[in-house]
């Protein structure tokens, strides 16, 4: 496959978001943080959320691009990338997951601001499920991409 951020159009910032957002440590790491932020609203810690928030916006900007695509992660936001880029439908597969990955969020919310603890640990492991599910479909979609660029 390639080592190189694909459709490299687009601006500077635009360019250097999505080669550095492919880094397998910036994708792990923001995994991490979203079971933090959930724990930080439950918990109501607003300066850890506020902490959390502010690691996840400058994450993409802290690692230096990938050197290649081995990463599951980075093949996944190559996917994503070609993805976004791409004409597709709004209300198909895959991005019915993100809608449904919206309201398991929405809920994760509610449970943790409400202090539910086991309604607000199914809801967030659903959230992090679908969003694994759609990155595994981005991945899918970067190699078929690849297969056919070969």
């Amino acid at each position: 496959m390639s080592d190189e951020l694909p459709d490299s159009e687009g601006t500077a910032l635009d360019r250097y978001f999505w080669a550095r957002h492919a880094n397998p440590k910036s994708g792990w790491t923001r995994v991490a943080a979203y079971p933090l932020l959930v724990a930080c609203i439950y918990r109501r810690d607003w300066r850890g959320v506020a902490l959390t928030l502010a690691f996840v916006t400058l994450n993409p900007f802290l690692f230096a691009p990938p050197e290649d695509d081995d990463s599951w992660m980075t093949r996944g936001v190559y996917g994503e990338r070609l993805w976004t880029k791409a004409d597709y439908d709004r209300f198909g597969y895959p991005e019915v997951l993100n809608y449904a990955n919206g309201v398991a969020s929405v809920y994760v919310l509610y449970a943790a601001l409400r202090r539910r603890p086991g309604e607000t640990a199914l809801a967030t492991a659903l959230s992090m499920a679908l969003k694994f599910w759609f990155v595994a479909e981005m991945v899918h979609r970067y190699e078929a991409e690849a297969e056919r660029g070969d």
